[in-house]
This record gives structure tokens, sequence and C-alpha cells, in this order.
């Protein structure tokens, strides 16, 4: 369901930032800097495993890391090809699961990076626990993992809640595309319904829905012990920095 949902979405991701462009610089400047602040210059080659459309990959593409970007999205991955070759960019991209890593794996690389709250698409900590043993396998001495995620120990919910959480409103030639959520929570789950609306003046009003995206409320403390339950040494969890709390375990 997940890979469905982003499918349907990729062609409107652009819009869920204001300005999808300064959003690729301003990102890669944050984790270029917090890369460096933890692990020195060690970091060359850069993992993506929730590359979607491009957002983290391109950026630090663009500043000279070595970058591979994998995601489940096929639409996705068409439109990060189309934005890293626009570029000049020498980015590989590959349709494969977080938790199928071995099957890219040519050599180790320096760092596993998942941004954007993509790990709690894993519903389980079982599942979660598999990827972080696939990371660790797939990472040089030295190196780590990097990822972003919602601060669930801050986010109020309740069962059988359904919320409208607001995104943009984009001008676009001729007319506007505003986009909504709809997050219908459940035990410690909640999907995600996303709204596109495209008005155009004297056309008709054009609906695109993106379905199935699903996520685990798991809280950075959970994620930190099932780091170092997967081999990392070293785990901190850095907040205020990104728009997400980053953690960062070392290998």
């Amino acid at each position: 369901m997940t890979e469905a949902f982003y499918d349907q979405l990729a062609p409107y991701y652009k819009f869920i930032y204001q300005d999808w462009e300064k959003g690729l610089e301003k990102q890669a400047a944050v984790l270029d800097q917090v890369i460096r602040e933890n692990f020195g210059d060690r970091i060359q080659t850069v993992l993506d495993v929730s590359c979607g459309i491009g957002t983290q990959s391109i950026g630090l593409a663009e500043l000279g890391y070595r970058v591979t970007g994998t995601d489940l999205s096929a639409d996705a991955l068409k439109i990060a090809n189309q934005e890293s070759a626009a570029r000049g960019l020498l980015i590989d991209f590959f349709k494969t699961d977080m938790r199928a890593l071995d099957k890219i794996y040519q050599e180790p690389f320096n760092l596993i990076l998942a941004c954007d709250n993509a790990v709690p698409h894993l519903l389980s900590k079982k599942e979660i626990l598999k990827a972080f043993k696939g990371f660790y396998q797939g990472i040089t001495e030295g190196g780590g993992c990097l990822i972003s995620v919602r601060d669930y120990s801050a986010m109020e919910r309740s069962e059988g809640e359904i919320r409208l959480v607001p995104r943009l409103v984009h001008r676009v030639k001729g007319g506007r595309i505003i986009l909504f959520d709809l997050w219908e929570f459940e035990a410690n789950t909640y999907q995600i319904t996303t709204y596109v609306l495209e008005e155009y003046e004297g056309k008709e009003l054009k609906t695109n829905v993106a379905r199935g995206g699903k996520y685990f409320c798991i809280e950075t403390d959970e994620l930190e012990h099932l780091f170092l339950q997967a081999g990392f040494q070293k785990v901190v969890t850095i907040r205020e920095r990104y728009f997400q709390p980053l953690l960062i375990a070392k290998k």
C-alpha cells in the first residue's frame, strides 16, 4: 500500500514544499553539517534508502557526496532520475525495499540515510529491527546511519480519531493547487490520505487522491534501542536542527 501511495503522490510531491528547489539546498546544508560534526570527513558514499523524488539525494550529491538512491515507488524514482539528470548528477537509483538492501550492496557505503519519517512505514519493531540489521551489514566500519522521524512522543492522538491536516496552497499559471491530509488513528498506527485539488479558471475542479500511506507511532527512544540491538555502538538523537528529530547511529 505504501508503494501505491507514493506512486499516486509522486507527480505532486514537490507541492508538499513551499519551494522544493530551496528545500533541496536547505536540507542538504543541514545534513552535511550534521554528518561532518559526527563523522568528520569519513563520509564519501551515501545510500539513501527512501530517496523518493530525490529531495535529499540530489542536494547531497550537489555537495560532492557519491549518492545511491533506493525507493519502493517506481513513479517517484522516475522523477528522481529526471531531476538528477537535469542537473548533470550521476546518481544510481534502484527500486528496492529498505529491508532487502543486500540486493544492491556491491561494497559497503559510509552512510545510510532515511529521511522524512520513512522508517516508521515499517509497522512493527520486528520489521524495523530487520531493516536496521540490514543497514548495519551495508555500512563500513567508522560509518553509520542517519534517519529523521516525526516526534511521536510529542504527538497528541486518540483511538479512532480522524484529523484534518492542512498542507499548502500553491499559485500556478491559471489557477492554484491545494493540498491537505486526513490522518486516521488506530492503536499505535495511523493512515494518511493526501488530497490534491487542481483548480483552474474556466475548468472543473480536479481531485487527486493518494491513499495507503501508513505509519507506526514509534518514539525516538525505542528507535535508539533498536539501533543498539542491530549492532550499532553509539546512538544519539538531535533535535531542533532539522525539520524532524535526527537519529545518528555509528558503526
